[in-house]
Order: structure tokens, then C-alpha cells, then sequence
């Protein structure tokens, strides 16, 4: 949530960032809610005041055995006076709480403008393309030949956009997230956490999917407000929601494999074939909590983290920044790692790594102490995907295949499959 001070004292420079999303703001309507709250407030502190001011005239005049009655009918009057404002208080920031939810965060300057992810710009790439001898196929008929991905079963099981894994396609894709756990954990100094997969509607709130993105979330139908979780980060996130940290805690570093839910609600069609966008799928997820001066820093660091899975994986990749049309809602600034798909001929996500600055910590209360100002900040989060399991899967089988349809074990996942070199066609 953006600062509403920043709303009440810089309104047009506000406005003038949201424009670069093409989000226009209502000035006059803002202006209007402003002018109205003030009031309320100041008649509700008049009325406080003046409520306080008779209970002493009470207590005076009965100490004294006088006759109270005409301070306690006005004191009536002002009770009902107060109880009227405070009703309308309550709705009114209701109401300004409901509009400024539904306000993004602003894009960082060095967002590129753009309307679509064709907007978005290249800042470098990594690895080298492989070269095949043989026409290559893609993960789908790789993944069935093997007898390793059934797609029809998963659908028969649920519906469409599911699937099974058997044998050492299911294998490889565990490996993958042992092996991406162990590296951030080991060599990147992320805490390894484990959270509940159902979450409530205040966790979506304060990571910003609801109010805005409630049609792209599984919704239980339970008496509860209860969602499967779309992502690691609202989980994660959450667990430092109405808590103040310590700055020797500074920065916090987790990091969780999770699988994650998403209806695809505005996907309308793509990527119906595959793995590419399933409605349940696992990733591995960073979350980060730091202070304020140290987040476009740790952004960066993010990104390294993420990066050094596909370099240790030995994957093409590119890194882009996301224009203000691609910018997630709750981001000030992403970018997104794209692997080489050689079946697709071109580069994919695989990862997004944003800096949300205190956007979330807000609607979240997530705060700490700056011992040196004695005062209570709100922190700044972020996360990257490290990585996306069933998206590195893809990129796995498509650059390691053989001609003869056999998938190569990568050098740092040997370990973990048991010292498999291959997974050998049927």
C-alpha cells in the first residue's frame, strides 16, 4: 500500500508515477474523501473533548450534592453526537482503505516504460544455445516417450492443465528441488522454512493478490476465508506480519519449496499444450526482509542467487527488466529471468525477482527498530523465484535430450538421482 501521506502531501507526483502504468487517479474524488475525513475528525475530537469536559462537570457537581441533570442530558446528546461521527469516520476510512488497496505500487525510475512484455528490455545473457544435430522435440513428446509425463492421467484425475510424473521424470523433478533448496541454504545463506499451503484473505491482502487478483486464485468453499496459496511469497511473507524485527535480525532470508495454485483466469488459451502453465505447479521461493537503504542491493543479490541455479544447471538464459505495462501490482521493480527453450526457439521465464520496497510491509504491518533513530520502520521485501520446478524441468529435458530421445542428467543433479546419467527412452 502506498504511504498516505505521500497521497496527502504529494498527490500529483504520485499520480504523475501511476500514469507511467496507465492508471489515471481521481483527484477530485480523493480531494472529496480528504476534505470529509478531516471534518469528521476534527468534529469527532470536538465532540471527545467535550465529552470529557462534562464527565468532569459531573463528578464536580455531584461531589458537591448539586443537581447534574442538565450536563447529563447534554452529555446524552453528545454521546449520540459522537457515536453518530465515529459510525461515519469508520466507513469513510473504510472507504479510503478499500480505494487505496487498489492502488499499485509506483515503478522505480529506472523502469522502462512500455505497454506489454514486448516493451521489455534485455539487460544480458548467459550460456551458450545448443546446438542440435537432430530435430529437436519438445518436453511434451520427450516426456511421453519416456514414459515419465501423462497428461491425459492428470486431466482424467482433475481436469485439463494437470499432470502426472512417474518414474525418472518424477525423480528429476524431486532432484530439482532438493538441489535448488540445498544451494540457497548452503551457499546463499537463506533459512530453509516450511508453511501451510491454505492461507486466509488478510495474508493475500498484505502480499496485495486480493483485493484486485481474487479471480486468479483457488477459493475454498469452506466457512472460513480460506485460498490455496498462489505462491511461497504470501506464506512466507506473512509470517512477519504485525511483528517488529530487531536490527541484528536484518537482513531475514528464507527460503521454501512450495507448490502453488493459480486458476490462469486471464491466460485466455496460452500455453495450453505442456508444463508451461499448469494450474498447480512447484517452485522454489526467496523471500527477503531488509532495511529500507539496503533493498535495491539485496534486489541484485536476489537475482545472482536465482541466476547461479541455471549457470550451475549449465542453462541459456537471459535477464530483462519488466516495463511499467508487465510490472506486477505490488513491484516497484522486476526482472525476470528467461531460459532457453530450444523447441520453442526462444527464451522463456523462469523466474521474477522484485523489489516491493515497503509496499507490502505496509498493508502487512511488517516494521523493525532503527536502534540508532529509536523509531519503528517499515521494512522492505522482496523474492525471486529460485526457480520455477516444473519450468526448469522443461528447460531440462529440451537441452539435454539426445537423438535418440534419452534425457542427460546435468553434472549437479547426478548426486541426487542416485548417480542416474540418463533417463533412458522406453
Amino acid at each position: 500500500m502506498l504511504d498516505p501521506k505521500l497521497l496527502r502531501t504529494e498527490f500529483d507526483e504520485v499520480a504523475k508515477h501511476l500514469s507511467r502504468r496507465g492508471l489515471k487517479l481521481d483527484k477530485q474524488r480523493f480531494t472529496e474523501l480528504e476534505e470529509q475525513r478531516k471534518q469528521l475528525q476534527i468534529q469527532t475530537e470536538d465532540l471527545q473533548s467535550l465529552r470529557n469536559k462534562n464527565s468532569k462537570l459531573i463528578g464536580q457537581a455531584k461531589s458537591k450534592g448539586e443537581d447534574a441533570s442538565e450536563i447529563l442530558a447534554a452529555m446524552e446528546q453528545v454521546n449520540q453526537d459522537l457515536k453518530n461521527n465515529e459510525t461515519q469516520l469508520e466507513a469513510l476510512l473504510s472507504e479510503l482503505q478499500a480505494w487505496m488497496l487498489e492502488l499499485p505500487n509506483l515503478p522505480d525510475e529506472s523502469v522502462p516504460d512500455g505497454i506489454s512484455e514486448d516493451d521489455n528490455q534485455e539487460v544480458r545473457k548467459w550460456g551458450q544455445i545448443p546446438n542440435f544435430d537432430f530435430e529437436v522435440k519438445d518436453h511434451v513428446d520427450l516426456g511421453e516417450s519416456i514414459g515419465g509425463l501423462d497428461f491425459e492421467t492428470g486431466a482424467k484425475i482433475t481436469g485439463s492443465r494437470f499432470v502426472t510424473m512417474h518414474g525418472g521424470i518424477a525423480k528429476l523433478h524431486r532432484a530439482l528441488i532438493q538441489f535448488m533448496v540445498d544451494t540457497h541454504t548452503a551457499e546463499h545463506g537463506y533459512t530453509e522454512v516450511y508453511v501451510p499451503y491454505i492461507v486466509n484473505s488478510q495474508s493475500l491482502t498484505g502480499t496485495g493478490q486480493l483485493p484486485k487478483f481474487e479471480e486468479d486464485l483457488f477459493k475454498l468453499n469452506h466457512e472460513s476465508n480460506y485460498y490455496l496459496i498462489p505462491t511461497a511469497e504470501v506464506p512466507v511473507t506473512n509470517i512477519w506480519r504485525d511483528r517488529i524485527a530487531k536490527e541484528d535480525d536484518l537482513p531475514i532470508k528464507y527460503v521454501c519449496h512450495t507448490p502453488c495454485f493459480r486458476s490462469e483466469a486471464g491466460s485466455y488459451g496460452r500455453d495450453t499444450r505442456g508444463m508451461i502453465r499448469q494450474h498447480q505447479f512447484e517452485k522454489v521461493e526467496m523471500v527477503q526482509l531488509v532495511k529500507p537503504e539496503s533493498s535495491w542491493r539485496m534486489l541484485e543479490e536476489l537475482l545472482n542467487h536465482a541466476e547461479n541455479i541455471l549457470q550451475k544447471l549449465n542453462l541459456a538464459y537471459r535477464v530483462v527488466t519488466l516495463c511499467t505495462g508487465d510490472l506486477g501490482f505490488s513491484s516497484a521493480k522486476t526482472y525476470d529471468i528467461e531460459v532457453w527453450l530450444p523447441a520453442q526457439n526462444t527464451y522463456r521465464e523462469i523466474s521474477s525477482c522484485s523489489n516491493f520496497l515497503d509496499f507490502q510491509a505496509r498493508r502487512l504491518k511488517a516494521r523493525w527498530k532503527n536502534t540508532d533513530s529509536k523509531k519503528t520502520e517499515h521494512l522492505h521485501t522482496l523474492n525471486g523465484s529460485g526457480l520455477a520446478i516444473g519450468r526448469t524441468l522443461v528447460a531440462i529435458l529440451e537441452n539435454y535430450q539426445d537423438r535418440d530421445g534419452n534425457i542427460i542428467i546435468p553434472d549437479v543433479l547426478k548426486a541426487y538421482m542416485g548417480g542416474l546419467d540418463k533417463i533412458v527412452k522406453r
